[in-house]
Order: structure tokens, then C-alpha cells, then sequence
């Protein structure tokens, strides 16, 4: 199980010093949407090479046009590039491709995708690497986790890598750590903690023993 930072609302430099902070406590970076479309593939370029031995996500969230959208991601340093599971799967399967010629993974980003129970056998046959659980702010805001989304999606993947991202923290993180995903997403639990660097290393021991 890893702990993935995600970083959202700062900018580049801001970002930058979050992480020198954090650095033993976090597994894969991930350049959150915001900071993508404030610094563009810059952000993903600086990070990946400011950081090497750490894993690099960027949510690009592509939804067209997957070969070439994902190779410019890939060719900025990223391990890891975000597409939406309500893409077509002609673009999904273009974007595996392209994955594969540059050894690197493909994360789907199940946000909206309401027939989990169709959708999931068929990214896995499509071959993505990891499907992610993301229930988004704005309905958040209307009382929903994804606690439940996460147990619904793991009894359909047979293969697939699961992360959950919505709303963790200090607080809910246990409950999400039992139901055993690969990849625990933390945004705003850290980055807007009184305390990032206390909270990313509780949280960060609170997986170790499902390592």
C-alpha cells in the first residue's frame, strides 16, 4: 500500500518546498489537475527531475485524443497519467498503447462513472494499470465518500490496482486502510493541515504494516 500526496491549490515553488518536507513520508507525487493547468507540463517536467526516486502522477484527466495527449505528459517525466473512465474506449486503448511504449502506467480516474459493475471488467480487459476511486469536492460538499464506491469496485477487479482519493485524512484514513486499497490519495488532509509534515507521516505509518 502507498501513500499518494496529492498537491492541488499551490503553486510550483510552494509545491516544491511541501515536498522537500514531507519526502520520507510520501510515495507518489501527484501534480493535482489545478496545479497542471496553472504551470502546464513544466510542473511535472521540474518535480520528476527534482525528485527522482519518487513517483510523478499527472492528473491530466485526458478524455480525448489519448495517444497523443498522454505522450506529452509521459515525455515531461511522469510515471503515472490520469484518464477519465468515461472516455471512449477506443481512446483508452490508445493511451494503454502508448503507455507501454514508454513503460509507464495508465490510471483511470473514476470519477462520475456510475455502472461500476460493467465499466471495471471492461478497463481491466482493456489492460489500465490502476483504477482510481475519486469522489470529487463537489459532492463531497453534498455528503458523499467514497468509502463505499472503493468496496463496490473491489468486488469487480480481479487484477487492477485500486487507489481512493476523496476527502482523507487523519480522521477517515483507517477506514479506507481496511478495506485494503494499493494506493491511499491524500490532498488537503495534508496541504492544509496545521501540521503537513505531522500529518503525512501519521498517516504514512498508519499504512505500513499493509506493505
Amino acid at each position: 500500500m502507498k501513500l499518494q500526496l496529492a498537491i492541488d491549490t499551490l503553486n510550483l515553488s510552494d509545491a516544491i518546498r511541501l515536498i522537500d518536507d514531507l519526502y520520507d513520508y510520501i510515495d507518489i507525487i501527484e501534480i493535482g489537475t489545478p496545479l497542471v493547468l496553472l504551470e502546464g507540463t513544466k510542473a511535472t517536467e521540474v518535480i520528476s527531475n527534482r525528485f527522482p526516486e519518487k513517483e510523478v502522477l499527472c492528473d491530466a484527466k485526458i478524455m480525448d485524443a489519448g495517444s497523443f495527449e498522454s505522450q506529452i505528459v509521459f515525455e515531461a517525466g511522469a510515471d503515472y497519467v490520469t484518464i477519465l473512465g468515461l472516455a471512449d474506449d477506443k481512446t483508452l486503448e490508445e493511451y494503454v498503447d502508448q503507455a507501454r511504449k514508454y513503460d509507464k502506467k495508465v490510471v483511470v480516474d473514476m470519477i462520475n462513472v456510475e455502472n461500476i459493475d460493467k465499466r471495471v471488467p471492461k478497463l481491466e480487459e482493456i489492460g489500465v494499470d490502476v483504477i482510481a476511486v475519486h469522489t470529487g469536492v463537489d459532492r463531497q460538499a453534498l455528503g458523499r465518500t467514497p468509502l463505499d464506491d472503493l468496496k463496490e469496485i473491489k468486488k469487480y477487479a480481479s487484477k487492477t490496482k485500486i487507489a481512493v482519493a476523496g476527502g482523507i485524512n487523519e480522521n477517515t484514513i483507517d477506514k479506507y486502510i481496511k478495506v485494503r486499497p494499493d494506493i491511499v490519495i491524500v490532498g488537503s488532509g495534508i496541504t492544509s493541515a496545521e501540521l503537513p509534515q505531522n500529518s503525512a507521516e501519521r498517516m504514512y505509518k498508519a499504512i505500513q504494516k499493509y506493505r
